[in-house]
């Protein structure tokens, strides 16, 4: 555990020695707030409901977190760091967990910054707060599974541009591919598969406020398997 905190301190402080981590988490504040203020025009509807504004939440991750991962291993490729980073005395799992932890405190602390947002929208109203936090629960979770899956590619990727492009291709397919069975009007087993396969399917009980533990063992079981997926890449790598 000492190692993977050791990793994983060593990917925050870098992240905030360049501008980028603070570019993005600024973009995604900036964009959520419009979305809700002026776009849905909160104020004018005149209730206090943030439903919407947390349905939204799987699409922007699908942009938000792969600008954080992106450089998690494209870019020690193209600094000509990664094969020093894979002969330290870490393991594979070790260094997949910390650029993991990593990558999820910066996504978490973003999705933190949004808590003024129900604070400012409780003027209208009175929240209930178990709803509130079963949302935010279900923000993080998306988070974590989001970041497993652009961890993964950008253990594959080459650069960082093709680590992001491919990371919101896959994020946004998983996010929307629960709506190809209503468009193609298809139900039955393939319905069944594809809203299994949807990170917004998941999500979706917990933007109503409800903790299902079906969708608790989907994100926490997505997680390990691209982790897994990000050993599998680093062990191949090594040995190649």
């Amino acid at each position: 555990m000492k190692n993977v905190l050791a990793i994983a301190k060593r990917e925050i402080r870098s992240s905030f020695n360049s501008p980028v981590a603070y570019a993005v988490i600024l973009g995604f504040l900036v964009f959520t707030g419009v979305y809700l203020y002026f776009i849905r025009g909160f104020y004018a509807v005149g209730q206090a409901d943030l439903r919407a504004y947390f349905g939204l939440m799987p699409v922007v991750l699908a942009f938000l977190v792969p600008a954080l991962t992106m450089r998690s291993w494209a870019e020690e490729r193209r600094l000509g760091t990664y094969e020093l980073l894979l002969t330290l005395p870490f393991s594979e799992t070790e260094l997949v967990i910390g650029k993991f932890l990593s990558s999820f405190a910066l996504a978490a602390l973003a999705i933190a910054l949004t808590l003024p947002v129900p604070l400012m929208a409780s003027l209208l109203g009175s929240f209930d707060t178990g709803i509130l936090f079963t949302q935010y629960l279900g923000v993080l979770l998306e988070a974590a599974t989001a970041v497993a899956i652009g961890e993964w590619i950008s253990s594959l990727a080459k650069n960082q541009v093709s680590a992001f492009i491919g990371s919101v291709l896959v994020l946004l397919a998983l996010v929307l591919v629960d709506r190809v069975s209503s468009f193609l009007g298809s139900g039955g087993i393939v319905a069944a598969l594809l809203n299994w396969l949807s990170l917004s399917f998941h999500f979706d009980s917990f933007s109503r406020g409800v903790v299902d533990s079906r969708d608790l063992a989907y994100y926490l079981s997505a997680q390990a398997f691209f982790l897994y997926l990000s050993g599998w890449s680093l062990m191949r790598r090594k040995w190649s």
